[in-house]
């Protein structure tokens, strides 16, 4: 196991290790959650090593320049059972209160997350590394941007077996001497709480018990039908790190449908978004989608919204209306209808990079799944990334279309419809556990 660990290491500089050092310090970026981290258990063995405790720190900061209270709160909500499961195992925990800079002087080394989001500042002058525990496949074990799932999926699929695996329980040498220290954090109402989910790894885990008991046996047949509520609803857990997807994948280890979902398509957007310098461009896109989208650049669009009318759910259309209400209610849009919502922003939109603009917004703003490379492939989707050509047609040229029948035949659009009204209505979610 040792060695599939430091597979996951990245050195971030050539600094050495600070002697008189008073801990090995983990500074939690993305992955906030103390089991199945392996940049936490990296820390643990540097520690070891050298007889120190470990400290775990975590602040609100977040590489999202739209992040507010909706996501603010979701975080806070972990921070209790973290720094529980930290002081049962001898592990320091700091939420806030200090800087890192601070922190890092005391240090014998630092370790973080290695995430395409990951804003860690490389030039310190202790040893700093960068561990991959957002992947089951560590992102640097493909070295090039694939284009598709059909291209990476053998890659993982031969590189599954070594990595597939629990991450070894956490012992520590030393414990830590001193307790917790959660600093209070400012409270805001900017954007209201999520009307289904509370965050943290406590509940992460609640969800997905609930998903092995009531969602997993039907997945498969009815994952695309958002009334059914099939789909497993972690993947704002899996943003913030509340849950490592190697658990969820060893626990739903026989449904191929949903790990074709959770590791390749997930994975392959991780490694979209690793060999992106900015994922909400349309400069991604394939030549093809990029070379048809601007042929049909003067096609009349007609209606067209703003950014604000989308924002607000106002348009013509009712079941876009009810996607954008879920967004704005529970911070997250069943995945099959927010197919529909984005290339209903581009049809909608006077240029294809405004549509992606304000999908990125959008999501930046309300998702609890935004901001994360998931989402920045879902949001290219809409405009061919990761897709092949289709039949040509207005505005979208060659980009595969969809539509508001298309909607009504394969799926139940009045009875989401239905479930969103009294959802606004009322704020009793049957998504709420």
């Amino acid at each position: 196991m040792q060695s599939t660990l430091h597979d996951r290491v990245h050195r971030l500089n050539s600094a050495g290790f600070r002697n008189d050092a008073e801990y090995v310090l983990y500074c939690c970026r993305v992955n906030r959650r103390v089991d199945w981290n392996h940049a936490l258990a990296y820390a643990v063995e540097l520690a070891n090593e050298r007889v120190l405790p470990v400290l775990f720190y975590e602040d609100l900061e977040d590489s999202n320049a739209q992040a507010n209270s909706r996501h603010h709160a979701f975080v806070v909500d972990g921070v209790e059972g973290t720094a529980k499961r930290c002081r049962h195992l001898g592990i320091g925990y700091q939420f806030c209160g200090s800087s890192v800079d601070q922190l890092v002087r005391s240090a014998a080394a630092v370790v973080t997350d290695d995430h395409p989001n990951s804003n860690f500042p490389a030039i310190l002058d202790v040893a700093s590394f960068a561990v991959d525990s957002s992947c089951i496949v560590p992102m640097r074990q493909i070295a090039k941007r694939e284009y598709a799932a059909y291209t990476i999926r053998p890659k993982i699929h031969k590189l599954l077996p070594r990595y597939l695996r629990p991450v070894p329980e956490l012992r520590v040498q030393r414990r830590w001497p001193g307790e917790p220290v959660i600093a209070p954090v400012p409270t805001s109402r900017d954007v209201p709480p999520s009307t289904a989910f509370r965050g943290g790894s406590d509940a992460a885990r609640e969800r997905l018990r609930h998903f092995l008991k009531e969602g997993l046996r039907r997945y498969a047949e009815l994952r695309n039908q958002p009334s059914a509520h099939a789909t497993s609803n972690l993947s704002p857990y899996l943003h913030f790190g509340h849950i490592s997807p190697l658990e969820i994948a060893l626990a739903a280890s026989k449904a191929n449908d949903f790990l074709e979902e959770l590791i390749v398509r997930r994975e392959l957007a991780f490694n979209f978004a690793r060999f992106s310098a900015d994922p909400a461009s349309i400069a991604n896109l394939p030549d093809w989608a990029r070379e048809t989208l601007q042929e049909h650049a003067d096609d009349e669009r007609n209606p067209l919204y703003t950014r604000e009318q989308f924002e607000h759910a106002q348009t013509h259309d009712p079941l876009w209306n009810a996607a954008q209400k879920e967004m704005l209610l529970r911070g997250k849009i069943h995945g099959y209808y927010r197919m529909y919502w984005g290339k209903k922003i581009l049809e909608w939109s006077r240029t294809p990079q405004e549509a992606v603009e304000t999908m990125a917004y959008i999501h930046d703003v309300w998702a609890l799944d935004g901001h994360d490379p998931a989402t920045y492939a879902n949001i290219l989707w809409c405009l061919g990334l990761h897709d092949r050509p289709w039949p040509e047609r207005p505005i979208f040229g060659k980009v595969r279309y969809m539509s508001f029948d298309g909607m009504k035949r394969k799926t139940d659009v009045d009875a989401y419809v239905s479930e969103i009204e009294h959802l606004e209505r009322t704020v009793e979610d049957p998504l709420r556990l």
